[in-house]
């Protein structure tokens, strides 16, 4: 239903926000970044479980929510890029992709070969056992992926895709830019 209404007011409005995604996906903007407990495959806390929220706090973030059974090529191109684009131009910004699957340790043993492929430079690839996503995050169970661009310990921005590539880059890193100078 929130998804038909945000396309609906999208179609009337032309909200320019509304043309950068597809669903209505995510929490709220402008609340706490909600608790994130997740096991960490290649990140900093590599083989452990942590709640990187709480270990990111002020610091820019951007946290990926994706279906396991939903990644695909053009999803990885459009975290690949969003990768390159983090490093190159915001070396205090790490990206979160976090595999909501039902299948932990099916995630934990592919997720490292996604990395030896990828080689994602400012990645980290964690999953949670939470299919439907964690509590408080608001995933949208259509939301192939869900991105959250983090500042100053509060959720900037929100997009849901059903549908995504490395096109869609673009309209997180200007997300990223504004959370960034408190916008």
């Amino acid at each position: 239903m929130r998804a038909c209404v945000a396309t609906l007011a999208c179609v009337l409005f032309g909200a320019p926000d509304c043309r950068a995604q597809d669903i209505v996906s995510g929490p709220e903007k402008g609340g706490q970044v909600p608790g994130l407990s997740v096991f960490d495959v290649t990140g900093a806390f590599k083989e452990k479980t942590v709640d990187y929220a709480a270990e990111r706090g002020q610091k820019p973030t951007i946290y990926l929510l994706l279906r396991s059974d939903r990644f695909d090529r053009p999803m990885n191109r459009f975290m690949k890029a969003l990768d390159q684009a983090v490093k190159k131009d915001f070396g205090d910004t790490l990206v979160v992709a976090v595999w909501l699957t039902d299948d932990l340790d099916k995630a934990k043993e592919y997720l490292p070969r996604v990395q030896t492929s990828v080689q994602y430079e400012v990645t980290a690839l964690t999953c949670t056992k939470e299919k439907t996503g964690p509590k408080g995050w608001n995933v949208n169970e259509d939301a192939h992926l869900t991105a959250v661009v983090a500042g100053k310990g509060k959720v900037a921005a929100t997009f849901g895709y059903n549908s995504i590539n490395e096109t869609d880059v673009k309209g997180v890193v200007e997300a990223l830019k504004k959370a960034r100078e408190g916008k």
